[in-house]
């Protein structure tokens, strides 16, 4: 089981590849609102979409202060961006991070450091093409950052294919180096002998946990050995990611929908691919039951294959986006509200409750990684279930 490490590593690398076509899909559900806000602030004024500086910007170094403030700031903090900001002075208008490459294919192949753009405050001019970082989206612009809008406050301005390493593509290729690195050295650990040694010793007990309390029970003795390198590279994976997700990193990689479409995708194949013939017949012309109802079920039935691994890209996504939704929006306490408990007790408050919903956190990290991880097993198990006829 441990020595079998090209699927894993296979599954590795695709999720990092993967996502960084997909990584938009999150980012236009938080994005709505602030389209709108920034269209209603300007509608009347021609260039007052073009970039400008932070000391130009109204009320840009008050911090984040008020309530629409803070739920910019929380919308930004589950979203992806084009650099890695660990964390911001507002009042100076520094932020403190390291900028990522930008990939844009746009008549030609144009890759540059996301600082190019100064966090949305310049125009990128590459050949004869102008580009703006907008929202958290690149934009072709004029030379003066122009952004135009439809009837919605939308902006209808186009926009190149960007394959740019995101914060969350960056991320998922920093796990995955990581992930590839402790099964390579629980791999060596088996070398001397049954027992591991070294840092082995502190995956194996979470491994055998995988083997005996998911795999074996789910998919059965014969054939739990076949998938245990996807399951254990998904345990992990969203293990791993979780974790780092209630760090002050900002990393919300799971809390993108696009990463856990993939995940998702990843089980309806494998499912699929390894399906026998009982699981198709049971899904076609589900034997032991009168005609006239076979063919009622077997629309329902091939309406469940895709509504199993639906279920669980929504319940992995929906869980750890609603986790961090709510430890953001109590750490916004301290600003918020300050007036009515003051600056000493909104930190206190703040603190505390956010101290608890970490804790909570820390045990929904790894119970996600559980179920989306047993879930897979069970429907991998009823693909390849041999079915006694009688």
């Amino acid at each position: 089981m441990i020595g079998k490490l090209n699927l894993k590593v296979l599954v590795v690398l695709m999720l990092a590849l993967v996502p960084s076509f997909t990584m938009n899909a999150n980012d236009d559900q938080h994005q709505s609102g602030a389209y709108h806000e920034e269209a209603t602030h300007h509608e009347n004024n021609e260039n007052a979409h073009k970039a400008l500086p932070h000391s130009e910007e109204e009320g840009y170094n008050d911090g984040v202060n008020t309530k629409d403030e803070v739920a910019d700031y929380i919308q930004h903090h589950l979203g992806d961006s084009h650099d890695f900001v660990f964390f911001s002075d507002e009042a100076a208008g520094h932020h403190y991070g390291f900028p990522l490459p930008i990939i844009l294919v746009d008549n030609g192949l144009k890759v540059f450091m996301s600082s190019e753009f100064h966090h949305g405050d310049k125009v990128v001019t590459k050949g004869d093409a102008h580009y703006r970082l907008y929202h958290g989206k690149i934009y072709k612009t004029d030379a003066e950052g122009t952004i135009e809008y439809d009837e919605h406050h939308h902006p209808t301005n186009a926009k190149p294919l960007d394959l740019s390493i995101t914060k969350n593509v960056f991320s998922i290729l920093a796990i995955s180096i990581l992930m590839l690195l402790l099964f390579r050295s629980l791999a060596k650990g088996y070398k001397n002998g049954p027992i591991p040694t070294g840092f082995a010793r502190v995956l194996e007990p979470l491994v055998i946990f995988v083997r005996d309390e998911i795999a074996r029970p789910n998919i059965g003795e014969k054939k739990y050995r076949k998938f245990m390198g996807f399951l254990l590279t998904v345990f992990f994976f969203i293990w791993i990611t979780n974790l780092l997700g209630l760090t002050p990193l900002g990393i919300n990689v799971t809390g993108n929908i696009a990463v856990t479409i993939c995940l998702a995708l990843f089980t309806f194949i494998i499912v699929q691919f390894s399906g026998n013939k009982d699981y198709w017949k049971h899904i076609f012309w589900m034997p032991g039951v009168p005609v006239p109802m076979k063919i009622v079920l077997a629309p329902i039935e091939v309406l469940g294959m895709f509504t199993k691994p639906f279920s669980l890209l929504i319940r992995l996504f929906a869980n750890i986006t609603a986790g961090h939704t709510v430890v953001m929006g109590i750490l916004a306490v301290i600003y918020i509200g300050k007036e009515t408990l003051g600056t000493g007790g909104s930190i206190g408050v703040s603190l505390f409750l956010t101290l608890f919903i970490n804790v909570i956190e820390l045990l929904v990290a790894f119970l996600q990684a559980y179920i989306f991880t047993m879930l897979s097993s069970l429907f991998i198990g009823m693909a390849v279930e041999e079915h006694d006829h009688h």
